[in-house]
C-alpha cells in the first residue's frame, strides 16, 4: 500500500453526494448491533444516558418492542457513504465507490411467516462498488468494509450482499467469489492486519 494505485481519482463535491440524515429515534431495546465485528465495539457505546431525557421508558419500549423502522436506499447510503477509502484520505462517497442507484432493497417472507405472519420480513441489500481504477487491489478490501458496516448497523433481519459493479474491476467475478463467500469472509476478518484497516476505514461512520 505503499504506492498509490490512483493517484489523481475523481472527487464529488459533499454537497453533491445524497443524502437523508435523518434525526436519531427513539430505540426500543439496548442491543449490541448484529454482525461481523460486533465484538470490536464496546459495550458503553450502546448504553443509553439515564441523565438523558429523550431515552424512552421502559413502558415506552414496550409499546414499541414490535414497531419495524422502514429502511430504505437512501438510508443505506448514508450509513456506507461515509467510510474511508483504505488507499486515499478521501470517502466512499465522494469517491463515487458507492452510489445511490447502485443500491437494491429486496424483501422477502421468511419460511416461518406462514404458522407466524407477524414475522417481519427479510430484507437483501445488494450493493455494487464501483473502483475508481480497473485493476484495483484494494476492491475486496474495500468490498470487506461495506459489508461490515451494514452488518454492524442493520438489524438481524437484512442480509448484505455486496458486489463489484460489471464492468468496473478486471478481475470482478473473482472479488465477487470472495465477497459472498461466508467463511472466507469469517477467515479474512480474523486477520490481525486487515482488521487493522477495517477499523480504521470505518472509524468516521
Amino acid at each position: 500500500m505503499s504506492e498509490i494505485l490512483n493517484a489523481n481519482p475523481t472527487i464529488r463535491s459533499a454537497a453533491d453526494l445524497p443524502s437523508r440524515r435523518r434525526e436519531p429515534t427513539k430505540k426500543t431495546k439496548t442491543q449490541r448491533p448484529f454482525g461481523l465485528l460486533s465484538s470490536t465495539i464496546p459495550d458503553s457505546a450502546y448504553t443509553p444516558d439515564p441523565f438523558n431525557p429523550s431515552s424512552p421508558s421502559e413502558s415506552e419500549s414496550s409499546d414499541n418492542d414490535e414497531e419495524v423502522e422502514p429502511i430504505d436506499e437512501q438510508e443505506i447510503y448514508d450509513l456506507i457513504a461515509s467510510i474511508q477509502d483504505p488507499e486515499h484520505p478521501l470517502t466512499l462517497g465522494s469517491l463515487s465507490v458507492v452510489n445511490l442507484p447502485d443500491i437494491t432493497l429486496t424483501s422477502t417472507l421468511p419460511p416461518s411467516s406462514l404458522s407466524n405472519p407477524s414475522l417481519p420480513a427479510i430484507t437483501t441489500v445488494t450493493v455494487l462498488v464501483t473502483p475508481t481504477i480497473t485493476h484495483c487491489s484494494l476492491a475486496t478490501v474495500i468490498g470487506l468494509g461495506v459489508r461490515v458496516r451494514l452488518e454492524q448497523a442493520l438489524p438481524p433481519r437484512f442480509r448484505v450482499d455486496v458486489r463489484i459493479k460489471e464492468g468496473t474491476h478486471s478481475t470482478a467475478e473473482q472479488v465477487n467469489r470472495q465477497l459472498g463467500d461466508k467463511e472466507r469472509v469469517a477467515a479474512a476478518l480474523e486477520n490481525g492486519t486487515l482488521m487493522g484497516v477495517l477499523r480504521k476505514m470505518l472509524e468516521g461512520c
